[in-house]
């Protein structure tokens, strides 16, 4: 795990909703505003995908305008943080460990 979950960790979410992460557009432990927080993580990240119209109705139904852009701008730069990190070969510092 990252630093996120090292960070989710000590604000209290639990080991299974962490490892539960890869599932979370199924997942009973996340609610409908952090699936779409992720949804719109997964939309910027990922290659194949993008933010489309619908998606950012959907942002915008769950936060106001100053947390999409704070959100926006953590998810980017996290992206920004990955890419730097894997280009020059920096490990991951396992921050996080199972309890």
């Amino acid at each position: 795990m990252d630093i996120n979950a090292a960070v989710g960790s000590e604000l209290g979410l639990s080991d299974e909703k962490i490892l539960d992460l890869d599932n979370y557009q199924n997942s009973p432990l996340y609610d409908e505003k952090e699936k779409t927080a992720l949804a719109y993580a997964d939309a910027m990240t990922l290659s194949d995908q993008d933010v489309d119209d619908a998606l950012f109705e959907q942002v915008k139904r769950h936060f106001n305008e100053d947390e999409i852009i704070e959100l926006t701008e953590i998810i980017a730069w996290e992206n920004a943080s990955s890419k730097f990190n894997r280009a020059l070969r920096i490990p991951s510092q396992r921050l996080w460990n199972r309890k």
